[in-house]
């Protein structure tokens, strides 16, 4: 027991970064609470018992439907500023400095939130997580699969259009069986093109043919998830050589039912193979995990040793996008934090 106490304490001296993070996702009981109870009509639980069981997942594709359930309950910029400010919070509670954060604005449009009302909310949520949590967030404006080219053209527009201050990158999210990530080519051509990092989901719940396209047609920077990599010798090779880092979300893979443990989990072999590998949560309270949690639960699985818990923590800085004095002060903060 003291040792996993030590262990604790490292995670939590250790300051991070979050690179996969769904904004929606991020909703945590008492914000879902707020806003089902603000918003009555939309059939999500209001109590935090019922919440809990609520957000217990069968398999992938339930967990898909909880997710828009609680996207339903947004409504305008309050609602937005609330989510926002309650991600901050959770972050700068797990000592998480800087995060980039994945906002679907196509869905959101869809829901009926006008733009401007979507946009006033981020600004306003992202400028009260600096003042009042110390958090700085980034935002990545991804494209819903499932919902086809219409929803890449629209997503890519919107972006460029509005080019909402924070916003470093466009992403590929939704599921990925049936939805060819090739044919979303041209949205991320011309974000890369605009300025705009490429960072897709490849590889969480299909095989790495889903990996290779996201690098040779959306020419992905960082693969969201990439759980399948480690069955291709190859693709490891390859991922390996060009330095191209996963948000490897451990807890979330296993309660979508992709790996039956985090013993099971590829992270050890993705480590083993020297890829640049962070640690994410996904959807957090959805999925009961924290920041901390994802450290602490891989740190006593693979037996990693403070160094190694460092690494990772500057793995995380070193695949951001976050840049300048900021990046260079947050990496010997972490070097500070393991030299005590």
């Amino acid at each position: 027991m003291p040792e996993n106490s030590a262990l604790r304490d490292v995670v939590a001296a250790l300051p991070k970064v979050e690179l996969h993070v769904h904004l929606v996702g991020s909703a945590g009981i008492e914000t879902v609470t707020s806003l089902a109870r603000r918003h009555p009509a939309s059939g999500v639980p209001t109590d935090a018992a019922q919440l809990r069981e609520f957000f217990t997942f069968r398999d992938f594709d339930h967990f898909l439907k909880v997710y828009w359930a609680v996207q339903q309950l947004l409504r305008d910029s309050t609602d937005i500023h609330t989510l926002v400010t309650g991600l901050a919070a959770d972050l700068a509670a797990q000592n998480c400095r800087y995060a980039e954060v994945t906002v679907t604005p196509y869905n959101h449009l869809l829901d009926g939130i006008p733009g401007d009302e979507l946009l006033t909310g981020l600004a306003t949520g992202r400028a009260a997580a600096a003042e009042e949590h110390g958090v700085d967030l980034a935002w990545c404006f991804d494209i819903p699969g499932e919902k086809g080219t219409k929803a890449g053209k629209e997503t890519l527009v919107f972006a460029l259009t509005n080019r909402p201050e924070g916003l470093v990158s466009l992403g590929l999210g939704g599921p990925e069986v049936g939805v060819g990530r090739a044919q979303f080519e041209p949205y991320f051509t011309a974000a890369r093109e605009a300025g705009l990092h490429s960072v897709p989901h490849a590889g969480e719940t299909t095989g790495p043919a889903t990996i290779w396209s996201a690098v040779h047609d959306l020419g992905a920077e960082r693969i969201g998830h990439g759980t399948s990599c480690t069955s291709d010798p190859a693709l490891l090779e390859y991922l390996g050589t060009h330095g191209i880092p996963l948000e490897v979300c451990p807890t979330s893979n296993v309660c979508t039912r992709q790996v039956p443990s985090i013993e099971a989990h590829p992270v050890r072999r993705m480590l083993d193979h020297g890829l640049l590998v962070t640690l994410n949560t996904d959807d957090p309270p959805m999925f009961g995990v924290t920041l901390n949690g994802e450290y602490l639960a891989v740190a006593e699985t693979l037996r990693l040793r403070p160094a190694e818990l460092a690494r990772l923590a500057r793995n995380g800085v070193e695949a951001s996008f976050l840049e300048g004095p900021a990046r260079a002060g947050l990496l010997a903060e972490i070097d500070r934090t393991l030299a005590r």
